[in-house]
């Protein structure tokens, strides 16, 4: 099975995390042809803004993008969404709980920021439930917390997690807005993320990425 790899871009007024996940697939044999590229499959995560730049950008690159994540539906995680959807012809997934944001532009609070924006994806996901998608096995971990629906995206081949603005390298996510609740989003790391491998990598929404471990040890918020 071919390695499966992450990139990032880091897009929008907030500086979110924009992650494409990707493997390459052998392409056929093309004799002597000059430039041959293997086929890269991907799926991106939380398309934070300028959703046409990071189609534009994967596809120079060589990348297919297969499918689209959120991790929830924060106006900073998902102006980009209904461009990258278009140009790709894909479809969009979120957690079941977090229709409540992705639909309503004050709960995802686009419109205090001054960009009222709506969303809705074509397949809402539960809790526990395995995908491949892109060629790719993942399982979907509700997180509820930073919002009702938030959720991670583990990929245990790999040995790493996307988790959004659930838990970032020594911090957690902010709780201020609608749905939020800091007992939950604490619950949440603990009974649902602390459980996995200490050495699993964590992608967070924001800034740069930790271990499972290296939190369990020192974030404030958990210890």
């Amino acid at each position: 099975m071919a390695e499966i790899k992450i990139g990032r871009m880091v897009l929008g007024s907030c500086q979110t995390n924009c992650y494409f996940i990707y493997q390459e697939e052998e392409m056929p044999d093309q004799g002597d042809a000059q430039g041959a590229q293997a086929h890269k499959r991907a799926i991106v995560v939380d398309p934070a803004d300028q959703g046409g730049r990071i189609h534009e950008t994967l596809e120079r690159n060589g990348i297919e993008v297969e499918a689209i994540l959120l991790t929830h539906g924060h106006f900073d995680h998902i102006w980009g969404t209904k461009e990258l959807r278009e140009a790709a012809r894909v479809k969009l997934y979120a957690l079941d709980a977090e229709k409540a944001l992705c639909e309503d532009s004050h709960n995802n609070v686009s419109d205090m920021a001054g960009r009222a924006y709506t969303v809705t994806p074509d397949e809402y996901l539960r809790d526990g439930q395995e995908l491949t998608l892109a060629g790719m096995r993942f399982q979907v971990i509700a997180t509820p917390g930073h919002t009702i629906g938030s959720c991670c995206y583990y990929f245990s081949e790999a040995g790493f997690l996307v988790s959004g603005d659930t838990l970032f390298a020594e911090s957690v996510g902010r709780t201020d807005f609608p749905t939020g609740s800091m007992s939950s989003i604490v619950r949440s790391i603990k009974e649902k993320l602390y459980v996995l491998p200490g050495e699993t990598k964590v992608y967070p929404g924001h800034g740069d990425s930790t271990t499972i471990e290296h939190e369990m040890r020192y974030n404030p918020f958990t210890v």
